[in-house]
């Protein structure tokens, strides 16, 4: 029987749908060529950077496996807007964290944003970024379980400048769960407000009044509440945004991730 225990543990996070056939495809593809692995799948949503970055961190960062590999396809193709030779995208790239878990992933927008302080190795790949309109399934698994198996001969290419990945951005909304929470990237630390706090917050061009609550202040059923969330350090979690007792998501007219965040004070009523 193999030890589990030292099993190679990938982890695909890419824009396709959930329970969607990329999925099936791009996992069967990992089996074939390393039938050892175990391999675990995240959606983003389309074209995404954003979220992609963040599920990355994520599962990165934060109490993650020794054995964890991260597989990552989110390309926008936002790097060019002329036409594109045989559906050329953005570079698949490798780093290395300083806590030694490894990631493929595309390099565009947001993607390693969030794991930059953390990146301890950064390099192109010498795959292919052109010639398959499913670059992720027909190119880029084969580097990928060629570098989990320990034979990146001829695959790792130049030093990449972590000066290219640019900064997470401010105020944006980043990831919805499925209670219809709003995660955001606004941390802990960049809030002045007061526990109880009364807020004017505003998505998607719907303001709702809310509170701001953290450890002292509890919210009642059908409050809207900015608290400190569950993801991120525990020093400096992200700040998310719910309703209690229904969907914050819903309240705000399904707003589409990345979509910008605006809080504000307002007088005391209660």
């Amino acid at each position: 029987m193999p030890n589990h225990s030292s099993l190679p543990l990938v982890h695909i996070i890419a824009d396709y749908g959930y329970g969607d056939l990329a999925f099936a495809e791009v996992r069967q593809r990992f089996k074939h060529l390393l039938p050892e692995v175990e391999v675990y799948t995240s959606s983003a949503p389309s074209f995404s950077t954003l979220n992609t970055g963040f599920l990355i961190s994520q599962l990165s960062l934060y109490n993650p496996s020794k054995r964890l590999f991260i597989y990552s396809n989110t390309a926008p193709r936002h790097d060019d807007t002329n036409k594109r030779d045989q559906n050329e995208g953005e570079p698949f790239v490798y780093a290395e964290l300083n806590n030694g878990v490894r990631i493929c992933a595309v390099h565009a927008g947001w993607c390693f944003s969030f794991v930059k302080p953390e990146i301890k190795v950064f390099r192109a790949l010498n795959v292919p970024t052109k010639g398959s309109q499913f670059r992720s399934r027909d190119f880029w698994p084969q580097a990928a379980t060629e570098i989990i198996a320990g034979d990146a001969t001829g695959l790792l290419g130049p030093n990449l400048p972590k000066s290219s990945i640019i900064s997470v951005p401010k105020n944006l909304l980043m990831h919805i769960d499925s209670y219809g929470n709003l995660k955001t990237t606004i941390r802990k630390s960049d809030v002045k407000f007061k526990s109880g706090q009364k807020l004017g917050i505003t998505i998607n061009q719907r303001t709702l009044t809310g509170w701001y609550a953290n450890g002292n202040f509890a919210v009642k059923s059908g409050d809207l509440a900015f608290a400190p969330g569950s993801s991120g350090p525990d020093t400096d979690p992200f700040m998310e945004i719910f309703l209690r007792s229904g969907s914050a998501f819903l309240a705000f007219a399904k707003p589409k991730v990345e979509t910008e965040i605006a809080i504000k004070s307002l007088p005391a009523t209660r």
